[in-house]
């Protein structure tokens, strides 16, 4: 983060000395970075104190002090040198609630809050200094895009992003502070699971460039609406001034119609000709990386990728215009985007193992988009392949749609051919997918329905076999990253059946 004093940054986020004088506040300078885990504090850094699951991060404050911490960040004395912050209950619908489950004294709200206003200080001392911010949203393939952009930003100059899905109100300013005068682009996810939370984290870091890449049905049952969604994404691109670009992916009608509520200039993009961006000639490889001709910037480039599913080409689309809107060639985007294999993990990651067997790791988060978009993927790979695997956890936060989603997706597995189907979970929503796979044709051992994923992992132990394709997908509450990660580490033992190993931690 840039160099501030103590009270410099007590004077940023309204709070009050605690266990350190004035005199020393003002001498001594915050030059690490901000971190909420005492065990990643370093020198010089400024330790954030919030409530967790387990512990509650202000009993940490000593620890975070030993490991080099000049101060801490709280809602009380913590009798360490400390700017302290009133506690505040969340207000509704302002995301914290979500972001902090455990905040039951409103100090984490308190401590959330003043981190967003030192984040908001610092980027406007930065874009001052010539950083320029991209922010990118969308209801499925945020994180991935996100990777793509950093990608091909990097041969322009410096680049931050955000490790994982860090999207909402704690990591969106983590991220923010992570920049430092030497940082070209800052580029920043932006999740929302209420209307006004995307406009909140525009109002951080202003954008002066934002990607829309779509508008689906994640989240459906917080937002009531696709309209809603569509409403709450539209606040990324009402966020960039006139002198800024939107660049939106007009093969979504819900993205194309946030040209009207920009003042910014649009950039389009398409895998149709009408368009500023656009790509052709799309084909996958037999591990469903697409390659396919880029048009924009006056010319056009050969494009492989290194990640995986058709659904990529829009991402990469959206990543290639902002990279021309900064400056670079299309030679140096078809050049980045070809070197710019899966980088945050549990996202479209695919590994085949010595046996033989391929398992896609796309394990973090799951909706009806994404997960049409991996079993599309599934079925391109295991075309001549043995079988095809798809092993589904719940799609959570779909509300009253839950039912019907699930129930679509089963019924989409059979249409896809996929050969068997392995649902984890035993509730309402995972028995309508087993029951839409059932009712689609797909009887017997084709759709299995077991409780966990420890019952997942014995039936895939006991009947994969070399050349299958194993699809792992669910959202992230339904914890199937552990699954993927112990399927790839299986090295094939020659006898499957008799294999045994360690349950999933």
């Amino acid at each position: 983060m840039i160099d501030l004093t103590i009270a410099e940054i007590a004077d940023i986020v309204g709070g009050r000395l605690a266990d350190i004088s004035p005199e020393q506040a003002a001498a001594t300078r915050v030059t690490g970075t901000v971190e909420f885990d005492s065990r990643a504090v370093g020198p010089g850094g400024l330790f954030l104190a919030l409530p967790g699951a387990r512990s509650d991060g202000h009993d940490f404050a000593a620890a975070a002090v030993e490991q080099g911490a000049v101060a801490v960040l709280a809602a009380r004395p913590v009798g360490a040198p400390a700017i302290v912050v009133e506690p505040a209950a969340p207000s509704a619908g302002d995301g914290t609630a979500s972001v902090l489950e455990h905040d039951t004294d409103g100090s984490g709200a308190a401590v959330l809050a003043a981190l967003a206003r030192l984040a908001a200080a610092v980027a406007a001392r930065l874009v001052d200094g010539g950083l320029t911010i991209v922010g990118v949203t969308g209801s499925s393939g945020k994180t991935s895009t996100k990777d793509l952009l950093a990608a091909v930003l990097t041969p322009l100059g410096e680049v931050i992003a955000p490790p994982g899905s860090f999207n909402n109100e704690l990591g969106h300013p983590w991220t923010v502070l992570r920049a430092t005068e030497s940082t070209d682009y800052l580029v920043l996810e932006m999740s929302a699971r209420h209307r006004g939370n995307i406009a909140a984290l525009a109002a951080i870091a202003p954008p002066s460039i934002a990607v829309v890449l779509n508008v689906g049905t994640a989240h459906l049952g917080e937002f009531g609406s696709r309209e809603a969604i569509a409403a709450t994404k539209a606040e990324l691109p009402q966020a960039v001034p006139s002198s800024g670009a939107v660049v939106l992916n007009v093969d979504d009608p819900a993205v194309a119609a946030m040209a009207d509520v920009t003042a910014a200039r649009v950039v389009r993009v398409s895998r149709s000709a009408e368009a500023d961006v656009w790509a052709d000639a799309v084909t996958l490889d037999e591990l469903a990386r697409p390659r396919f001709t880029l048009h924009g910037g006056g010319g056009q480039v050969d494009v492989t990728l290194a990640v995986h599913g058709d659904h990529q080409v829009s991402n990469a689309l959206c990543a290639a215009a902002v990279a021309l809107e900064c400056g670079a060639t299309l030679d140096q985007v078809a050049e980045a985007l070809a070197a710019a294999g899966p980088a945050s993990a549990h996202r479209m990651q695919v590994a085949t193992r010595a046996d033989g067997v391929t398992i896609v790791n796309d394990a973090y988060n799951a909706n009806p988009d994404s997960m049409r978009a991996g079993l599309k993927a599934l079925a391109w790979m295991a075309r001549g392949k043995r079988r095809s695997w798809a092993v589904l956890g719940e799609m959570a936060e779909l509300g009253d749609d839950a039912i019907s989603e699930h129930d679509s997706i089963g019924r989409l597995a059979v249409r896809l051919d996929v050969s068997r189907l392995i649902v984890i979970g035993t509730g309402r929503a995972m028995s309508a997918m087993h029951h839409g796979a059932v009712m689609e044709g797909s009887w017997g051992p084709e759709a299995t329905m077991v409780a966990d994923a420890d019952a997942a992992l014995a039936v895939l132990r006991s009947e994969l076999r070399p050349g299958d394709v194993v699809l792992v997908k669910g959202s992230n509450s339904a914890g199937l990253g552990a699954l993927a990660d112990v399927l790839i580490a299986d090295e094939g033992d020659p006898s499957p059946g008799t294999r045994g190993g360690a349950p999933i931690a």
